[in-house]
Order: structure tokens, then C-alpha cells, then sequence
């Protein structure tokens, strides 16, 4: 089922480890040329290219771009009350964890008279997208809403695309989800033109404002990692998001069931979805072929889970020892890494690239995915080396505070004036000469 590549015995350096691991290919380049008419047509035509694109890409024409307030209380009246029950979790368990995330401002007093405060201060609007290709996904709303309700994000709006099967709305369960956290503004747009409307606004077809965004946040497929980039500066963005991707390091203790099934859980995203084995031992990658292919049949998306299990980007890597497992992991930078050795919380403690790390066998990412608390909006194709998944954090401006006094300042004039005159800058020290020099 898996291919397999055997790094034992082998000497690798950091750049071959990060080539010789199975890596899904996402060329948003490619992507570039077919999404810039669309955000370039967002920004000259506004809403109207929307419904174009959208009636175009997603077979509806909605009546107009922002939900009803009846639709999304409509919505959650009608959800499953143990979706709702399973939801309410989620969101009391998610906002536990967000809670703690909250900076505080810091006062330095430098010298006396003189201090730098770092105040944290949140963006005034973000749009937080919720795709809706293959799957639709209520768990994303709440895993982008809540960070930002807890940084003290002032307005926001839910964006996700309209699908004809409920009359060019949103899925409702995306708006359900919407309503359980307090929402009341959703947009019915998807893909590349849901982010241009997101970043330039627009005038609704009732008049109505659309206003604009100052961070976009949310997965999505290449079309909408292209679109981010375009619009990166106009916008800030957490990330160009790439297919979901999981590895999982395990020994001979592991059980292949288990692994099977996590490995399986994944590959259920996407056909592009990476699904990765390291491991030292051979048995258990035997068994976890076979255990594949047992579980495979009983799925309900086998062909999707066959082709992205079957893909280049997918495999197992045969490795001579756990502690070259934790080096081949640090090189690929998993968005999901599962610990499931010896000693796991000890190995876990030595990983450095990862998007989040469960450990042992009863933290599957399925946890993470919806109960554990923690978030999984999460970097992709190796970012997780320079990048953190969604938090608090990423709706927060750092903003440093000067305040000095007339002696402070004069105390350490002399060294302004010898700095600019250094870099030949020196009206910056007369800038500071002037205020004592009458």
C-alpha cells in the first residue's frame, strides 16, 4: 500500500532528509496567473465579479453575499442537537486553551525617567475563512472565531461558499456553528474571490456594506493559497495553506490498528493528503500495510484515501533507530506529528518542527481535529520550521510605547548624536540636540 524508503544505515544531512521524505507538491506559482484576473476583477467590479465567479465555480448565484440573520438563527434551530452538543465542547474546551494565550502589556523602566512599554493591541477586523470542497467543516469556524474573540478582535466576518443544495447559503451547519459563537455576520463566497472580497469590500446587492478586512485567516485549496499571496500587504494572512499532512513516529510498540486508522483519518481529507509512517521497525510497517488494507474497505471515501495514501507524497520511512526518526521528523516539519513509542512524552520533548505534536496512543490528531482544545489550523509543507498554527497571537499587534522625560532624554543625548552622525544621518541628532539648545 505505502512506498516505502529506506534511510538505515544511511548518513544524510538536514537538506537530503528534507528531499528524501514524501512532501505533497503545491506549486502556488502555477496557481498565480489563473486567480490575479479574479482579484483584479474583485477589485475593480466588487460584488458583482463575486457572484460571476461564484455562479461560475460553485453553480449559484446567492441573492446577495451576506447572509440573512434569519438564515443563520434558522440554521442552528434546526442542527442535530447532539452536532450542537458535540460543537458547545468544542468551543468551551477551545476557548480554555485561547484563554491562556492572552498577552499582557510589559513596562520596561530603561533608566529612570524613561520606559518602553510592549502593548498588545488587537486588529480592528479579520475574515476568517470555512471552505467547503470535498468536505465542510463547522470545526474550522470555531478554531478561527475563538482566538480572535479572545484577542478582542472588534468586528469579523465568517466567509464560506455558498452551495447550491441549500440555495446558495453556506452549509448550515458552518452557519450554525456561526450562531453558537455569537456571529452575525457570514458571507457567502468562496475560493479566490471570497479573499479579494475580504481584503477590498464591497457594496452588497441591497446596498449594504461589505466592509473590509484587516487579516484573513482559514485553510483552503491552492486557488486560495494563491490568492493570499496576492493580496499579502493588503492583508495579513496566517498562512498559504497547504493539503492536510500527517507523520506519525513509532516504534514496535505501537500498535498498527492504531496507526492504520490515523494514517487513514487523514488520507480522508483530501486525495492531495500526506500520510506518513517513520519507524524503526519493519514488523510494524508490515502490519500497518495490512491493517490498511483492512480498514480501507470499511471507510466510506475509499478512492480518495486510496489515492492519497498511493501518492508520492505518502509513504513509509524505514529508519535505523528512534533518535534518527526524531531527525528525519524535525527535517519534514509535519503539520500533524503523533508520538507513539517508548518514552513518548521524552521523545516528544525533542521535537523542534512540528505543527502540533500528539503523544502516545490515545492523542490521535482526530482529537486535535475537535475535542483536545488546542488548535488546528496549522502549517503546512514543511512551514511548521518557521511558522506557529493559528492562535491569539496571530490578531495581535505588538506596539512598543516610548516614554521618556526631559533628563532621560538629555542623559543620553551625546550617544543619538554620535550614532547619526555614524551613519551619516545627521539631522536625526539634531532632532534630539534641538529640544536643549535654547
Amino acid at each position: 500500500m505505502l512506498s516505502r524508503i529506506d534511510l538505515r544505515g544511511r548518513t544524510t544531512t538536514p537538506a537530503q532528509l528534507r528531499a528524501a521524505v514524501p512532501r505533497a507538491e503545491m506549486d502556488v506559482d502555477v496557481a498565480l496567473h489563473q486567480v490575479r484576473p479574479i482579484v483584479d476583477a474583485v477589485a475593480a467590479r466588487g460584488v458583482e465579479a463575486v457572484l460571476e465567479y461564484t455562479e461560475k465555480f460553485d453553480g449559484v448565484r446567492p441573492a446577495s453575499v451576506r447572509v440573512p440573520a434569519s438564515a443563520i438563527s434558522s440554521a442552528l434551530s434546526s442542527l442535530d442537537p447532539a452536532v450542537r452538543e458535540a460543537l458547545e465542547e468544542v468551543i468551551t474546551r477551545t476557548r480554555r486553551v485561547h484563554a491562556d494565550q492572552r498577552r499582557t502589556d510589559t513596562t520596561t523602566q530603561v533608566v529612570p525617567g524613561g520606559t518602553v512599554t510592549e502593548k498588545w493591541v488587537p486588529v480592528a477586523r479579520v475574515g476568517l475563512y470555512a471552505p467547503g470542497g470535498l468536505a465542510m467543516y463547522p470545526s474550522t469556524v470555531v478554531m478561527n472565531v475563538v482566538p480572535a474573540q479572545v484577542a478582542g478582535v472588534e468586528s469579523l466576518v465568517v466567509c464560506s461558499p455558498p452551495q447550491a443544495e441549500f440555495g446558495g447559503l453556506p452549509h448550515p451547519a458552518i452557519l450554525a456553528a456561526a450562531a453558537l459563537l455569537g456571529v452575525d455576520e457570514v458571507w457567502a463566497a468562496g475560493g479566490a474571490q471570497a479573499q479579494a472580497l475580504m481584503a477590498y469590500g464591497g457594496v452588497d446587492t441591497d446596498g449594504g456594506e461589505l466592509a473590509p478586512v484587516d487579516v484573513v485567516t482559514g485553510p483552503g485549496n491552492i486557488y486560495v493559497a494563491a490568492a493570499k499571496r496576492l493580496l499579502r500587504g493588503l492583508i495579513g494572512i496566517d498562512a498559504e495553506a497547504g493539503p492536510t499532512e500527517i507523520a506519525i513516529l513509532a516504534d514496535s510498540t505501537a500498535d498498527p490498528v492504531h496507526v492504520a486508522a490515523d494514517l487513514i483519518s487523514q488520507a480522508e481529507h483530501d486525495p492531495l493528503a500526506a500520510s506518513v509512517l517513520v519507524t524503526d521497525s519493519v514488523e510494524l510497517a508490515d502490519a500497518v500495510d495490512v491493517e490498511l488494507e483492512r480498514q480501507i474497505g470499511a471507510t466510506k471515501h475509499v478512492e480518495r484515501i486510496r489515492t492519497a495514501l498511493g501518492g508520492k507524497q505518502s509513504g513509509v520511512v524505514l529508519v535505523s533507530s528512534v533518535d534518527e526518526g526524531v531527525r528525519v521528523v524535525n527535517a519534514y516539519a509535519a503539520e500533524h506529528l503523533e508520538i507513539q513509542t517508548r518514552d513518548a512524552r521524552e521523545v516528544a520533548a525533542r521535537i523542534r518542527s512540528a505543527g502540533a505534536i500528539f503523544v502516545g496512543a490515545y492523542s490521535p490528531v482526530s482529537l486535535g481535529d475537535y475535542c483536545a482544545g488546542s488548535n488546528h489550523v496549522l502549517p503546512t509543507g514543511g512551514c511548521a520550521r518557521h511558522s506557529s498554527g493559528l492562535s491569539v497571537q496571530t490578531f495581535l499587534r505588538g506596539i512598543h510605547v516610548i516614554d521618556y522625560s526631559e533628563e532621560a532624554l538629555r542623559e543620553v543625548a551625546d550617544k543619538v548624536v554620535v550614532l547619526a552622525g555614524a551613519e551619516d544621518l545627521p539631522a536625526h541628532g539634531q532632532a534630539v540636540t534641538a529640544r536643549f539648545s535654547r
